[in-house]
């Protein structure tokens, strides 16, 4: 797999995982946030004897503060954009990683799963697959800021606060909600969230999953009990599809917790589980 579309960053942290001993985390971010929103559990990670590799997606800012110095760095990014640059990434790992992802990135995580690239995976709070249920109601009134208006299909989208505490950060007190909003929350590629919305009308939806695959290895779904973005039904839902695989397939609920749940103060909790579930299967 060619390496050449790896930035700076990746390209530091996949030749450190590639001289260290076993297999490496790689980290797949939300919609909505950035790599370095990671940087806290790759610390964590490091404790406990994993290297890892937080991907980005393609033209991606480096931080949050540039991200919002340029809004539109990400517009018309794809789902498949962000697929085809984690492979890139995996495939440039000496051996196959672990992967842990949140949202989207847990969708990503599963695509690569399911072609049988990966040592095991955590899927926490994971967008819906091609072939879930309908949405519930909570999550299309969670996505309305990008949804609402179809010109937004190529466009970067930023929640305003409100949005934001409605949507993501319901879970954590309204202080916690605006530290959030202010230093992680940074405009996201909105043609993801149509790709999401369209998935049941599109028969090559780009969120399609091969679940069957027996070369998939173990996997954890995390399910968020009071994310709106992720309702419990869909991850629910995703460990349904994923236990017909023949490899092992567990479920973690975290009933109190919100969509920011590996992002905000109780994070450390969050990480120490996921990175339990990893030591089982190093």
């Amino acid at each position: 797999m060619p390496t050449l579309s790896l930035t700076p960053r990746e390209r530091e942290q996949v030749d450190a995982a590639n001289a260290a001993d076993g297999p490496a985390v790689v980290l797949l971010h939300e919609l909505w946030t950035l790599a370095e929103a990671w940087d806290p559990w790759r610390e964590r990670l490091a404790e406990r004897g994993f290297a890892s590799v937080a991907v980005a997606w393609p033209r991606e800012p480096e931080s949050a503060e540039a991200a919002l110095a340029d809004p539109d760095a990400v517009a018309g990014v794809s789902l498949v954009d962000v697929r085809e640059h984690t492979m890139a990434v995996v495939g440039a790992l000496r051996e196959p990683p672990f992967l842990v992802g949140h949202g989207v990135g847990a969708l990503t995580a599963q695509q690569v799963a399911g072609k049988g690239l990966a040592r095991a995976t955590v899927a926490i709070a994971p967008a819906p697959m091609k072939g879930s249920t309908r949405a519930p109601d909570s999550m299309l009134a969670a996505a309305a800021p990008v949804l609402r208006d179809p010109l937004n299909r190529d466009r970067a989208i930023r929640m305003t606060f409100p949005e934001f505490r409605y949507a993501y950060a319901n879970a954590v007190n309204v202080d916690e909600a605006r530290a959030l909003w202010h230093d992680r929350h940074v405009p996201g590629a909105a043609r993801v969230g149509f790709e999401l919305a369209s998935q049941r009308r599109d028969p090559r939806s780009p969120s399609s999953v091969d679940t069957v695959n027996r070369e998939r290895g173990p996997m954890l779904v995390v399910s968020a009990g009071r994310s709106r973005l992720v309702d419990a039904a869909v991850a629910q839902e995703t460990f349904r599809i994923q236990s017909r695989n023949p490899c092992d397939t567990e479920y973690l609920d975290l009933p109190d917790r919100g969509h920011t749940l590996v992002i905000d103060s109780g994070w450390a909790e969050v990480a120490d589980q996921v990175i339990a579930y990893l030591e089982r299967h190093r």
